[in-house]
């Protein structure tokens, strides 16, 4: 049994005057995973995020989320949805504890089912030391948590994310990227923009916008496939053991000898290559490292790729 789209944008067309900011987009989003949605700066990403929530109205296209017409049903559709904007939007002047007040005031949470729902908030992202404070003394990476956290305060079915981890130190990108994941496991479908490429590794999907259209729209690992070199593998060890090694690896990747052992091209890991290499380790003194195209250099292919007169 095929599970629906929980998101349904199809001919999504938004156009300000003569110029055309989203062209004829199409996606759909799959419950309960990750969907990267990435471009550069202008390229149509925080106006097709607008669409998608309800705050633009396009200029043709249809859009679903949840099973209800954004197009038609607007308010509606933020009782399901959670929204995180690249400007966490905290209030100044208030506590951290003020603010949650006056969100939740605005899903009609109150009492004992708030103060059940904001202290499992508080203590999975670790917001109890910063809850008396003003928002605008929080530093980043607390800022974001607090957003993420808010967002998820009415347990809305679909996340989107709108540069999340913009300005934040890579450590607690790292931390920031648990909490997403940790929500698409618990079955919430997250839509996520982010201009840090190589965040899309904790996606289930990517699609890419350039100058208003989907130039690509697939899985990871797909784009890998497609885009780059595939896997470089390099082996180190004693020269009693090349031969051997030589042996099992010549039929299952493209082999060449170093100084130290090999290195190998492989297009995928496949279940052989992967039993290969096991061989190799057993009984050896053999190191092994494994190293994939920089998701940078996939996009930059990506778009080498569009550039290319057919």
């Amino acid at each position: 049994m095929t599970t629906a789209p929980i998101i349904r944008a199809q001919g999504l067309t938004k156009r300000f005057g003569d110029f055309t900011a989203v062209d004829d987009l199409t996606i759909e989003v799959v419950p309960g995973s990750i969907f990267a949605f990435l471009g550069a700066n202008g390229s149509g990403k925080s106006t097709t995020i607008r669409m998608l929530i309800g705050l633009l109205q396009p200029t043709a296209g249809t859009i679903e989320v949840d099973g209800i017409d954004v197009l038609h049903q607007p308010r509606r559709v933020r009782d399901h949805i959670g929204y995180m904007g690249q400007r966490v939007s905290l209030y100044q002047g208030l506590s951290l504890r003020e603010n949650v007040e006056f969100y939740a005031g605005l899903y009609g949470l109150s009492g004992a089912e708030l103060e059940r729902r904001w202290g499992a908030l508080r203590e999975r992202f670790s917001l109890g030391e910063a809850e008396a404070d003003k928002t605008e003394d929080l530093p980043t990476g607390i800022r974001q948590r607090a957003g993420l956290a808010l967002s998820t305060l009415h347990q809305p079915r679909v996340l989107f994310l709108d540069e999340p981890t913009a300005g934040v130190d890579v450590h607690s990108r790292g931390l920031f990227w648990e909490l997403i994941q940790e929500e698409a496991e618990a079955g919430v479908t997250v839509f996520v923009t982010t201009h840090f490429l190589e965040e899309v590794e904790y996606c289930d999907w990517v699609a890419f916008i350039d100058a208003g259209r989907l130039i690509a729209n697939t899985a990871p690992e797909t784009l890998r496939r497609d885009y780059s070199d595939g896997y470089g593998i390099s082996i180190d060890l004693p020269d009693a053991e090349r031969p051997r090694a030589r042996a099992v690896l010549e039929n299952l990747a493209t082999v060449r000898s170093t100084p130290t052992g090999f290195q190998l091209a492989a297009g995928a890991l496949t279940p052989e290559l992967l039993e290969g290499l096991d061989r190799i380790v057993a009984g050896a003194r053999a190191e092994i490292r494994i190293e994939q195209t920089p998701m940078t250099d996939v996009f930059r292919r990506v778009l080498d790729a569009q550039e290319k007169p057919s």
